[in-house]
């Protein structure tokens, strides 16, 4: 049946081989998809433009990368299933080329749009009902697992704390109401970490609810670097 339409759409003068119609309806299932993952799904609880920019071209990228590279292998014979297991293992590890720690909720999106855009690129064997099915069972998976597992959102912060006296258990209930007085944030928990007796200086961690569902993509540093001061004040 692929073959019957891709065939029919060709046939016009060859303009358009069938293996690139079939490579741009493919694209557009896949970037459809992926932009439905990153802008309704992803975006209104983070509201991380930057992540949000950088998952709609890893899916561009990686989609085109798999496509090719299946083209490129596809007349070694014997040698396609090693090129296509090291092929996939780079791809994979793209997801440690970021600066900074990614967060988990991003890095899960991260796999996710990887994953999706490798299927949509590869699965040459099947219709385009069976892709469709597939891509559906992304995003109703997605979907369920943000409706009903992702609970109340809570963030994170670490301080560098002054008071040293209240780091004790016993004082605990003191500690946090301390914090929530000179943060004006509602703690649910503090956890004490490591302790400076020469500063009288301890970091603390603390687990609070935000005012919205944004999160904070610097709660864990302690000082900006003067690029991260940059990107600070033009996002203001």
């Amino acid at each position: 049946m692929n073959d019957l339409m891709l065939s029919a759409l060709a046939a016009n003068g060859e303009i358009l081989s069938p293996d690139f119609i079939e490579m741009i309806v493919r694209f557009a299932v896949n970037t459809i998809v992926v932009a439905i993952l990153v802008y309704f799904f992803y975006f209104p609880k983070s509201h991380r433009r930057d992540f949000s920019f950088t998952f709609q071209l890893v899916g561009v990228a990686i989609f085109f990368l798999v496509f090719f590279m299946m083209f490129v292998l596809e007349d070694m014979k014997g040698k396609t299933s090693i090129g296509i297991g090291i092929g996939l293992f780079g791809i994979f590890s793209i997801m440690r080329y970021r600066t900074e720690t990614m967060p988990v909720r991003e890095m899960t999106y991260m796999f996710l749009i990887i994953a999706l855009s490798v299927i949509n690129a590869l699965a040459a064997t099947i219709n385009y009902y069976e892709l469709a099915f597939v891509n559906i069972v992304f995003l109703a998976a997605t979907w369920f697992a943000e409706a009903y597992f992702g609970l109340k959102h809570v963030c994170t912060k670490l301080i560098q704390y002054d008071r040293i006296a209240l780091i004790t258990p016993e004082k605990r209930d003191e500690l946090k109401n301390d914090l929530e007085q000179r943060t004006g944030l509602k703690i649910l928990k503090v956890e004490v970490g490591a302790l400076d007796l020469l500063k009288d200086m301890a970091v603390v961690k603390i687990t609070y609810l935000p005012e919205g569902d944004e999160d904070n993509s610097i709660d864990h540093l302690y000082k900006l670097s003067k690029e991260q001061w940059t990107n600070v004040s033009s996002d203001n």
